[in-house]
This record gives structure tokens, C-alpha cells and sequence, in this order.
């Protein structure tokens, strides 16, 4: 018997009709078998935390009809998309669950969002084994002109803010009006305007963050995904690591800019601390949005601890992924930034020290997982990059800008014929990669700062091959209201950042006070350093600081420094002069 052959037998079983389904893993295995069977492959696309994932999965795909219509024509396959970032990234336009049917090339014949219910997936199946051409979800992926220069044309950069300003939900606030959750890009975008005077822009921070207390899970914290139907009451109650650390960094910023308490951020961490910790000090993926799969769970999320504790606690995923990692390494470090919390600190540097050690392939790039099927994929090393810079920051220990260096060295390998942008993955599997359009932004800001800190000219170079992906004007105008981080990257390509630094002795307590001052400088955009005359010179010694008696921080950018200021509560008023000199808004 062929390999094919065994496979499609293990798939169909002896009886040569499945009871249930065997679903078989993403590789070119089962195109090859598709190819060799005349079949069509059908693709499951979702998430351990997903409802409707369960609910399909408990329906539709137990329903004798889907089966014999897979069974006739189809190889199964069903992914996690947490575990795959770069099919994630492909079809997260189409939500999870999301389905996809492909012809045995590998040629997209049919995309469909979301719960596809028994009925309705049977004619699906049957009508792409009867006809198994392109259905309507199927376009032609278009064809964009290359970027001009590394900024916005103005009426496209108009038009982003306009969407920004229009987009607010006038009705039930924030912005959108179907999904209500944080987007960190627009608060971080809206913080910056309201720096250089923008009143409204404060008062709708303000206003989405006291909002999103209500997806904040007053009962073990943390946050909700989202609230569905364009509402603040209809939440949807899967925690997600990427929805944690939007809502840890947004805190943390409006709390170092506006001075709002951030007791949201304290529950966030408590839920972090109690339920998504490992053993090892590394953070777990995901909380499960259900108790019992496939069944809503708005009762049990309304009962205290002690009453969702008799029932059972719905499922963590176990699985400690490199990028979900950094993500909340970085959030916790702005936190301790804006906060002064130890614990937030301590935290980020428990969980960086476990990924370093354990998810390190080599050159400063990281895996996803302990065993990767596929990749390295960009994201986890952009986001480990991130973490370690922003952990340099807040520690200066220079071990961290140096592995912030290397991930940046690293993320060369995601360049590809000579074009704007950094691929998803490294390398190609049965789909050709993808370059996607969040993990680009994220990457230029991330190493356009790096640049900044260590002078080095390669980094700054690979910041702009993703900055041309951002900047390109129809990629930019095809992202709805998801436009805070093109903003944000493209007015900081414009200038250099904030530039404090702290001049005395490690261990002085005065320097110390100065040092946590210009922690809380309101802003991401920003180089912190600390430097002792008696030590080491900074990594980029790019600016001649006078010997005083005393310690003293100065606030630079652009060539230009204050005068030595001694006195704390002296720093913020001297950068919020520099940004408005600067045009940082």
C-alpha cells in the first residue's frame, strides 16, 4: 500500500465510514494525498478559547451529512491558529472558526467566516466537489504600487485622521460600532494628540478606558475579549494574551500622561499572576470563553469566585508561545514604567529570562512553540525585540539591549526579493508566505527606535524595508479603523525620540529619583538611559554630558538638550516643551 493510500485509510477507518472525523495536520501532506485521491482539502481554522469553534466542531462536522460529503471528496485538516501565526495571519480577516477549501494545488477555491452550520456546510462541500472552481470569497489578491519615500501622502495621511476623529461611537462610545473592545494603537495615537493640546483626544481616552471596565472581569481580572453588537454589555469571554497586554499598556500610558489611577491594570496583572503563570514563570496562551464547550457561559461569569469555583474553571491553554510572551514582557515593563510597580517588573523579567533560555533557536531569532511544525515566524521575534528593549529600559541591563540587537540582526531573514516589507515566515510551506500588515508596523516602530539607542545604521535599514510595506497608500487606506500604528510609525520616522537620560552614580538615591521621573515621561517613543560617569560609556554615545556635583537628568532630541535638571518634578514640564517643539503630536 502507498503512504497516500494508508493515510486516506486512516482517515476513512476500517469500516471505510468514520463515526467521526480524522482530522490530519497542516503540511504538503495532504495536498500530495489530495493530488494522488483527486480529493479537495478542506482547512479548520481555530482557537482552543473559541465558542463557536467548539460549537461547530459539536455540530457541524458530527453531522453524517458534512462527514459523507468529506468522506467522498475532502481531506480534513483542522488548525489551531494560535499555534500557526502565519495561517492566522492569512485568513484572521475571516474570524475563527474560519474555513477554507482548497483544490488539491493548493489554489483557494472557497473562504467562509465563522459558524457554518450542518445544513449549509453539506451544500458547500457538494457544490465544490461538483464544480470546484473559485466561488465568490475568491478575488485576486491585488497588485499595490511601491511606496514613494517613507511618509503618508497628505491625503492619504488626511484621511487616516479623519477616520480616526469620525470613527468615534457618538451613541454608546469608542470606536466602531459593532465590536467594542481597546485598539492600543488608536489610545497611544489619541494620547499623543492630546499632548500637543487636542482636548477631545483626551476626553475619549478617557472615555474608552472607563468604558472598558466594563470587560474587565471584576471577579478574577483580566479582560474580556470584547463586547459583541455594539454595546459594552455583551461580552465575549475568552482572555486572550494580546487583548491583556492592549489593555496593560493603554492603562499604563493614560496613567504616566493623564494620571488616572490604574486599577484596571492592577486586576489585569492579578489575573496574570493567579490563573496564567506557569510554573516556570512564563505566561500561559489563552482562558477558554466557555466552561462546558459549545454552551454561552453568562451565568457562571456572573457568579463570585467562590460560585465559578464549585463549577470548574474554564480551560487555559498550557502552551507557552514565544510572541504572546513578549507581548505582555512589554506591557508589564510600561507598567512598571508608569507605576513604579516592582511586581510588574519582576514579572516581565521572570518570563523573559524562561523564553530566552528556552525558546532561543540561535542568530536572536525565537520559536513559537517548544516544537515548531513550521517557521521561525516574524512575530514572536518582533515581539521578543520589543520586550527586551522596553526591558532595557526600565532595568538598564545591557544583556537585554543586546538581545534586543540580535532579534534585530535576526529579522533580516525575513526580507525577500529585494521588496518593501518582512514575510510572515521564513520559510514556505504549502501556501506561499505572506507579508501581513500589523506585524510590519509593529517591527518598524520597534526597530526604528533600536536604531535610535545604538546608532546602528543596518537596524535603521531593515526599519524602513517595513516601514515602505506600511506607508504604501492603499495598504494603509484598506485597514478600517486599525489605523493608529501607520500614525504612530509614520510621525515617528519624522524625527528622533525623546532622549532622557539620568547622570550620576548607580545607587544614588537622588539619581534614582530622577531615573523613575523619566520613566513616567508619557510617551513609547523614547530612549531612557542611565549613566554613571565611573562606568561603562552608553551604548551610543552620541551626546557630551558635562561633570556636575550632583546627579542630574537632561532631556535631548534632535541635537538639542535642556540644561541639567536636578529637581524631578522639573522633567516632565521640560519634555512636554520638547514635544511641542518637536511635533511629537
Amino acid at each position: 500500500m502507498t503512504g497516500a493510500f494508508l493515510l486516506l485509510a486512516f482517515l476513512l477507518g476500517c469500516s471505510g465510514r468514520p463515526e467521526s472525523l480524522q482530522w490530519v495536520e497542516w503540511s504538503r501532506e495532504p495536498f500530495a494525498l489530495a493530488t494522488d485521491q483527486q480529493r479537495l482539502v478542506l482547512l479548520d481554522l481555530g482557537t482552543e478559547w473559541c465558542h463557536w469553534c467548539h460549537v461547530m466542531h459539536d455540530t457541524t462536522y458530527a453531522d453524517p451529512a458534512v462527514i459523507a460529503e468529506l468522506e467522498a471528496g475532502y481531506v480534513a485538516v483542522r488548525v489551531d491558529a494560535d499555534l500557526r501565526p502565519d495561517l492566522a495571519n492569512r485568513y484572521e480577516d475571516y474570524g475563527w472558526p474560519a474555513t477554507v477549501i482548497f483544490a488539491a494545488d493548493g489554489t483557494e477555491l472557497g473562504k467562509f467566516q465563522g459558524y457554518v452550520p450542518p445544513e449549509r456546510m453539506a451544500a458547500i462541500l457538494a457544490a465544490f466537489r461538483a464544480d470546484p472552481t473559485p466561488g465568490p470569497s475568491i478575488s485576486a489578491a491585488p497588485v499595490f504600487a511601491p511606496a514613494v519615500g517613507l511618509a503618508l501622502p497628505t491625503a492619504v495621511r488626511d484621511e487616516l485622521v479623519s477616520r480616526l476623529v469620525d470613527g468615534w461611537d457618538v451613541a454608546h462610545g469608542g470606536w466602531g460600532s459593532v465590536h467594542k473592545f481597546i485598539d492600543a494603537d488608536l489610545v497611544e495615537l489619541s494620547l499623543r494628540r492630546a499632548r500637543g493640546g487636542d482636548a477631545q483626544s483626551a476626553e475619549r481616552v478617557l472615555e474608552v478606558l472607563r468604558l472598558q471596565r466594563q470587560l474587565v472581569d471584576p471577579v478574577w481580572g483580566g479582560v474580556y475579549q470584547y463586547s459583541d453588537g455594539g454595546v459594552w454589555t455583551n461580552p465575549h469571554f475568552e482572555k486572550i494574551m494580546q487583548i491583556q497586554a492592549w489593555n496593560l499598556r493603554s492603562y499604563a500610558l493614560a496613567t504616566s500622561q493623564l494620571g488616572q489611577p490604574d486599577e484596571a491594570g492592577a486586576l489585569i496583572q492579578r489575573y496574570l499572576t493567579e490563573f496564567m503563570t506557569s510554573p516556570t514563570k512564563a505566561f500561559y496562551t489563552s482562558q477558554d470563553a466557555d466552561l462546558i464547550p459549545g454552551e454561552h457561559a453568562e451565568t457562571y461569569f456572573a457568579l463570585d469566585d467562590a460560585g465559578r469555583r464549585a463549577l470548574g474553571i474554564p480551560k487555559i491553554d498550557k502552551r507557552i508561545y514565544s510572541r504572546e510572551n513578549g507581548w505582555l514582557i512589554e506591557a508589564l515593563a510600561l507598567r512598571h514604567a508608569a507605576t513604579g510597580d516592582p511586581a510588574a517588573r519582576k514579572m516581565a523579567i521572570f518570563a523573559a529570562d524562561y523564553i530566552g533560555e528556552n525558546r532561543d533557536i540561535g542568530d536572536g531569532g525565537f520559536s513559537h512553540s517548544a516544537s515548531d511544525s513550521a517557521g521561525p515566524y516574524l512575530g514572536d521575534t518582533v515581539a521578543m525585540g520589543r520586550a527586551y528593549l522596553a526591558l532595557y529600559m526600565v532595568t538598564q541591563d545591557r544583556s537585554y539591549l543586546g538581545r534586543a540587537t540580535k532579534a534585530a540582526y535576526f529579522v533580516r531573514r525575513f526580507v525577500r526579493d529585494g521588496e518593501a516589507g518582512l514575510m510572515t515566515a521564513a520559510s514556505e510551506g504549502p501556501l506561499p508566505a505572506v507579508r501581513e500588515f500589523d506585524e510590519n508596523c509593529e517591527a518598524a516602530r520597534w526597530l526604528n527606535l533600536l536604531a535610535a539607542y545604538t546608532g546602528d545604521a543596518s537596524i535603521r535599514a531593515t526599519a524602513e524595508i517595513a516601514m515602505a510595506f506600511v506607508v504604501t497608500p492603499e495598504r494603509a487606506l484598506d485597514q478600517g479603523l486599525a489605523i493608529g500604528g501607520v500614525l504612530l510609525a509614520e510621525r515617528e520616522f519624522a524625527g528622533d525620540p525623546a532622549h532622557l537620560t539620568v547622570v550620576g552614580p548607580f545607587g544614588d538615591p537622588r539619581a534614582e529619583v530622577l531615573f523613575r521621573e523619566a520613566l513616567r515621561d508619557p510617551t513609547t517613543y523614547k530612549r531612557v538611559e542611565w549613566w554613571d560617569p565611573n562606568g561603562a560609556p552608553l551604548p551610543r554615545a552620541d551626546v557630551t554630558y558635562p561633570e556636575l556635583d550632583e546627579p542630574a537628568a537632561f532631556v535631548c532630541s534632535n541635537g538639542a538638550c535642556s540644561a541639567p535638571i536636578t529637581d524631578a518634578a522639573k522633567i516632565r514640564p521640560a519634555s512636554d516643551a520638547l514635544a511641542r517643539r518637536a511635533g511629537w503630536n
